[in-house]
């Protein structure tokens, strides 16, 4: 799975308590964290505050669990033994795609998938592959050998954008089977899988009664619940200037909402003196200009993971005026000069540490 959102959303509950123990009416329970590098290509949190750390590890390994069936099933970059994936989805035989049978799961994220390229006029599309893996390409030669790092050409992205058409993604509901009717069209959901999952797994914990955890996959950061004694959960949001004496530009107090962050300041290759990052306008073909990083507050992870990745790609009035229009939705616009803006009721969620 490609990673498409970096770590620029950092957890910071130890600020809020001078120590690492809680104290409730009826029970005590202790801070632990958990970690691991093994899904969607990218550092996993797990944040949680239980009665002793065997239970936090019972509930954190089937977090890790759930994570890894929705990592394998989602990646387009490994098939694996015995299952159909977003990978063998994409594979052609006899130089078509074929009609596969998949997991439940892959129907409900391409349908999400197809209802945010709606929402978003296609600024979110994940039918950009043969525009994605170009880019991907040159991007992972330009870093391995930056001495010869160089620019896709153009003409080479015209001629694979011209099979990015969303409609010839043929999604049928009730046997399960997804079709790619154009054999040069392939998938990418890097702008959106690893939101969708981190929501999948938040709501199962929420199914269960389960609360008092914070769930963090490469800056898609979700909160299941407050904190036992009720208090939210304080996360920061990242100053890309390593230089500054402020490492974030802005506090949230967050209590089952989610926040994620798109930036053009970890994830990129130099060419001819300048950066060009990850995250391709849908129209230009080219790394989205002018911010730095915008983030996204709203009650959906997988919302979330998807417009940030578009408000990347649009101006700042039209990306203003869609999070206006959509409920439960605000952000923070981090400007290439710096400076910042936000939606109307970003403040609401806003804090001082």
């Amino acid at each position: 799975m490609k990673k498409k959102k970096l770590i620029s959303v950092a957890l910071l509950v130890c600020m809020l308590l001078p120590s690492l123990l809680l104290t409730s009416c009826k029970e005590q329970k202790n801070k632990y964290v958990a970690h691991s590098f093994d899904y969607f290509d990218t550092a996993t949190a797990i944040t949680g505050y239980e009665n002793d750390e065997e239970q936090f590890n019972r509930i954190s390994n089937e977090i890790l669990a759930l994570l890894e069936e929705y990592h394998k099933l989602f990646t387009i970059y490994h098939r694996f033994e015995g299952m159909e994936n977003l990978c063998t989805v994409n594979e052609l035989e006899d130089g078509a795609h074929r009609t596969v049978t998949v997991d439940g799961r892959i129907i409900d994220l391409l349908l999400y998938a197809k209802e945010m390229y709606r929402v978003t006029n296609g600024r979110i599309n994940i039918a950009m592959g043969s525009v994605l893996s170009i880019w991907h390409e040159y991007r992972t030669s330009g870093l391995d050998a930056p001495w010869e790092a160089e620019l896709p050409p153009m003409e080479l992205l015209e001629e694979a954008a011209q099979h990015t058409d969303i409609n010839d993604l043929i999604i049928d509901e009730e046997n399960s089977t997804v079709f790619i009717a154009d054999p040069k069209m392939t998938l990418d959901v890097g702008a959106i899988a690893k939101g969708y999952a981190v929501e999948m797994v938040a709501r199962a914990l929420e199914g269960r009664g389960i609360s008092g955890y914070v769930i963090n996959v490469g800056g898609n950061v979700r909160a299941v619940g407050a904190k036992p004694d009720g208090e939210k959960w304080l996360v920061g949001i990242e100053n890309s200037d390593t230089e500054s004496n402020k490492a974030y530009l802005a506090y949230l107090l967050l209590e089952g909402e989610s926040v994620v962050t798109s930036g053009s300041y970890q994830r990129y290759y130099t060419v001819d003196g300048k950066n060009y990052h990850h995250i391709i306008d849908t129209q230009t073909l080219m790394p989205a200009e002018g911010y730095i990083s915008i983030s996204v507050v709203c009650k959906n992870s997988a919302e979330g993971d998807a417009l940030s990745t578009a408000l990347f790609c649009m101006s700042p009035d039209e990306g203003l005026a869609l999070v206006e229009g959509l409920s439960d939705v605000e952000a923070f616009w981090v400007m290439s000069d710096g400076s910042t803006h936000s939606s109307s009721g970003f403040p609401k969620y806003t804090t001082q540490p």
